[in-house]
């Protein structure tokens, strides 16, 4: 066990042994032995930046509550973004030094088909037929040719043919590939056969226990992407006291500082503009009061260096010559 005079503080730790209610101790064989490449356990991002507006709002609060910021998300779609948008922001994030991730393609929701209407929600987030994963390449050629360096993607169909894209190089060899909460693995066997699939970062949903946790490290180094809180229509999770334990566990972690009691944004337009604003500016705080309960606990550090981006090596599938 970790010495503990050093060992980080957990959450009423004091109080409750004082009271008799000391939690067991912390098991060594449950901690992720994985970390990014370049060091550090865990990096932050601040998901749905709907544009460059919103992405000014969100960086000036950064800079004014001291949250720092390795990723930024945006989730409405590359093809809801002008090219001059596009630039902007792949500008304004290259000059922080921040990996920009931007949305590719059609989605089920915003197809005809009805199943994902349904009860059963069938087909989800996927593309549907090979128009939609068309419109997915195109918007990765798209991007990848004005400047994002990483893509979001919510159907393995796509993922693998974005990667074979990567591999043969029809979009740049440092394009990382990030799969969505909207369709993420919820055991082991399925995280691992994202990595092999091309995924360079693999969002889990954020109902998965501190114990699906450890079994998906324990077979899958892959970054994993975490809301430390969840928007509604992912559940609506606030984790915030787990996040210390979340990253011992899940590391390497992007913790993802989401939203609940928000409406819905996606697709953006500027009718939606203030609420866009507004929640943009309340996500970076919800990071800063993540980051003080770390520092309070005595467990922020190990945070990976700003600027750092790539996953590491990972297990991936043969690609047909």
């Amino acid at each position: 066990m970790t010495d503990s005079a050093t060992a980080p503080r957990r959450p009423g730790e004091q109080a409750l042994a004082a009271l008799g209610l000391r939690a067991p101790d912390l098991s060594p064989a449950d901690a992720s032995p994985h970390t990014f490449p370049g060091g550090g356990r865990w990096r932050t991002e601040i998901p749905s930046c709907e544009g460059p507006e919103a992405l000014a709002v969100v960086l000036k609060e950064s800079s004014r509550l001291d949250v720092p910021i390795h990723r930024i998300s945006q989730g409405s779609g590359v093809w809801m973004l002008t090219d001059a948008e596009i630039t902007e922001m792949v500008e304004a994030t290259a000059e922080r030094d921040i990996e920009l991730c931007l949305f590719t393609g059609p989605r089920g929701t915003w197809d005809i088909g009805a199943s994902v209407r349904s009860d059963s929600r069938g087909a989800g987030l996927r593309a549907r037929g090979h128009d939609a994963v068309a419109g997915c390449v195109e918007d990765a050629v798209r991007a990848t040719e004005l400047g994002v360096k990483c893509l979001l993607v919510a159907d393995e169909g796509v993922l693998w043919t974005l990667h074979q894209a990567r591999e043969k190089g029809i979009i740049p060899a440092e394009t990382t590939l990030k799969v969505s909460a909207l369709i993420g693995p919820v055991n082991p066997a399925a995280y691992a056969v994202y990595e092999r699939l091309g995924a360079d970062s693999i969002n889990v949903p954020s109902d998965l226990t501190l114990d699906h946790l450890t079994e998906i490290r324990r077979v899958s180094g892959a970054p994993m992407d975490m809301y430390i809180e969840a928007p509604d229509d992912l559940g609506g999770y606030v984790r915030m006291y787990e996040v210390a334990e979340l990253i011992r566990r899940g590391a390497p972690l992007y913790l993802k500082f989401g939203l609940s009691k928000a409406p819905g944004i996606y697709p953006y337009g500027h009718h939606l503009r203030e609420l866009t604003l507004a929640t943009a500016k309340e996500r970076v705080r919800r990071g800063r009061l993540a980051l003080d309960l770390l520092a309070r606990h005595g467990a922020d550090g190990d945070m990976a260096p700003l600027g750092s981006r790539l996953p590491g090596s990972l297990n991936r599938f043969d690609i047909p010559s």
